[in-house]
Formats: structure tokens, sequence, C-alpha cells
């Protein structure tokens, strides 16, 4: 075929159905899991939806990109929300972004951590750190590092916590000293809102609807239950048995068991990627608040966030957990495993993708999307890197 698309998540799904949309229809779509959507997958749960792969949401800002999805999912079929994310201090629920939103302490710890980011390097001019660790108390002071940052983030990715760089911090709201101090005497928040200040969510189904549609349009040109196994870059096949003009990649590199053609190089760096796993757990407790997701550090708990779902999801049940594997402990509880859940980005990673990207684009096979990447794209960034790439090859 002209085009073979690897793996069925919101990249690929987006991908298939824009160039077709431009007249392209020799294309394969093969995923591994006999349903498509990847981590923005649903299913029933007790009456009502659960999004397996944890916290996905359509974000507002990119009007290309809703306008396309839109065709799938009437925007009639969503609800549109403001964001309402909070932090659980040591029992003391707040605002987020934690620098923000301060003010909702008491005077005596509102005092201490305006001390603690005042003598924080960001504000006496020290150079910005290459290491995320060394950033949290470079950017926050030691308080809300110790309190917070550190622990939350431990929680999240465990002991790759310390391989991380700072390159990929644009994803965080940059809240100023001087905002801090104005949100504490004013008692509001001052702060650039962060992703998903507003946002889209399905008012009857879950978010992996959309991409059901989606996948439903692409009628058999998608295959499920197939899983890339080999890669054979010269002759740009999988498994011996798909062969294709163009190869687009939205899986983890990683996952291939063989990659035929492959310099020794090409193989070592891919062996360099790392990515963390996390588990998804249903609880039928109804929560007592109006918030859309609450972040806990606390390591007496092992998840790191709850996703309140009857906030977002109208006539649902319970809340969702998100807990790192290497933190959780099985319970009876309706639960889901997610091995790729966050593309890590580690000192380094970018020069290695680079790399990596180069020489398979030698070779006629292109990377899209948070896998192809290895970057922690929300779906509506992949959904639109996915719009341009289609754009770009139908010329």
């Amino acid at each position: 075929m002209k085009y073979l698309i690897l793996g069925a998540g919101p990249s690929g799904l987006t991908l298939a159905a824009k160039l077709i949309e431009k007249g392209i229809k020799d294309i394969i779509i093969l995923e591994k899991e006999t349903e498509s959507g990847g981590l923005c997958r649903s299913r029933e749960v007790d009456g009502s939806p659960f999004d397996i792969g944890g916290g996905h949401f359509l974000d507002v800002r990119r009007p290309a990109v809703t306008e396309f999805l839109f065709r799938f999912m009437a925007e009639n079929e969503w609800d549109r929300y403001e964001r309402d994310s909070r932090i659980d201090l040591k029992g003391r629920i707040i605002g987020s972004p934690i620098e923000a939103n301060i003010w909702m302490l008491d005077t005596d710890t509102q005092v201490k951590y305006l001390k603690s980011i005042a003598e924080a390097g960001s504000v006496s001019g020290a150079p910005m750190p290459d290491r995320f660790t060394d950033w949290i108390y470079w950017k926050l002071g030691n308080r809300i590092a110790e309190d917070y940052m550190l622990p939350y983030n431990k929680k999240m990715f465990g002991e790759e916590l310390d391989s991380l760089g700072t390159y990929w911090l644009e994803k965080l709201p940059d809240v100023s000293f001087e905002d801090t101090l104005r949100s504490c005497l004013e008692h509001k928040a001052y702060a650039r809102q962060p992703g998903h200040a507003e946002f889209y969510y399905p008012k009857r189904n879950g978010y992996g609807e959309l991409w059901r549609r989606i996948a439903d349009s692409l009628g058999d040109r998608l295959k499920t239950g197939v899983a890339a196994e080999k890669l054979d870059i010269e002759e740009r096949s999988v498994n011996d048995e798909y062969k294709a003009d163009v190869i687009v990649n939205t899986v983890p590199w990683t996952d291939f068991k063989e990659i035929k053609g492959a310099s020794t190089d090409l193989i070592e760096r891919i062996g360099k990627l790392k990515h963390s796993s996390i588990v998804t757990e249903y609880h039928k407790e109804r929560m007592d608040t109006t918030a859309h997701w609450i972040y806990y550090p606390d390591e007496d708990k092992r998840f790191h966030r709850i996703l309140v779902r009857h906030n977002f999801c109208p006539g649902s049940k319970g809340y969702w957990t998100e807990t790192n594997l290497n933190r959780y402990r099985e319970s009876e509880n309706e639960h889901f495993v997610n091995k790729y859940a966050y593309p890590l980005n580690t000192i380094g990673k970018n020069e290695i993708m680079t790399d990596i990207l180069s020489e398979m684009g030698e070779h006629g096979i292109i990377g899209l999307g948070r896998w192809g990447e290895w970057q922690h794209y929300n779906s509506d960034v992949v959904a639109e890197r996915a719009l341009l790439l289609a754009e770009k090859l139908a010329g």
C-alpha cells in the first residue's frame, strides 16, 4: 500500500482519516489491541464510562483540531468545562498550580512559602539547572519542593525522577514570584493557565467514543489484533507481510521485537528511551467536591491523582485513581494497567530522538505522536500534528 500506519491511537486514527479525506485511500492501519483508541480508550464500568488510560480531555485551544474531530462527533454531543484542578496538601485542598494558590493556606504557611520562593535560584538569578529535581528547588524553593513537587513527582515517575531533564517544562504553568505575592495579597490566583484550562468531554460517553467513531469510518483499512513486531526498515515492511511506500509509526519504538536493517547505534539509542506505566482503578464512593481532578503528594497514598468523573461526565458514579505501576497494590476494584503511559523526558532524550527519526526518515519511516516522537503530547496536540503531516504527505 502507499501508507502503512502503525497504531490506532489518536495520532494514527487522525492521520488515516485526514488522508482519506484528501482522497488517498491506499492505506492500512495496524493496531495490536482488539479495539482502537490507544490511551484514550473507554470501557463501561459500574454503568458509566471509564477512561482506562487516565485523564484525557479535548482541549479547546486548537480550532482546526476540534473542527476536524467534530465531523465524527458533533459539538452538540460535548459539554464544555472550565478546568477545576486541585491539590490535597496535607489534608488542605487548594487550587492548582500551587504557586498561584498558596493564598488559600493559613497565614504562617503563606509566609514560609513566600520566603522560600524569594530565596529560590530563579529569583536570585542563579542559572537554570539541567536536572528536573534541581530545577524544582531552583524554581520554587525548598518548602514547596519538599512539601509538594518532589513527593508528587516521585510518586508519578518513581526511580526515573533523577534522570529527567528540564527542556520540557513549558508544559508547566510559569508563575512569577511577583504574581505569587500578588495572589496572597489579593486572595485570587494570578497565573498563566495550564493545559486544558477549558476542555470538552462527551455528554453521554467516555472520551474513547470519539476515537471509536473515527476507527469505524476507516472500515477494513483498520486491522485490529495485529501487533507490529518486526520492522524491516530497508524493505519498509512489517511482520514480513505488510509493505508500503511510507510507514508512519505511532507505537513505542521499544515495543518492536526486531528492527531489521537498523544500525547498531540506532538499536542502542532506542534502548535508551524510557517510559512510565500507570494503573487506573475505579472506586464506587462518591466524592464531595466540584473538582475535576485532584493531585496527591502524600506518600502514604499510593495513587498520585484522582479523577472525579461525575463532575465532568454527568450521571457517572465514583472516581478513578492513577497510580504508578511500581507503587500499585492489586485490589478487588476494577482496574486497568497501561504499560506505556508517559514517555519520560530524560536528559539527552531529544538528541536521541533526533537521531532515531533522522535515520528512520532516510528509509521512508516517520515517527508521529506521543510514542512515535516520544514526547508527552496530549491528544489534541497529536491530532494537530497528524493533520499537519497529512497535508504534507498529500502534497
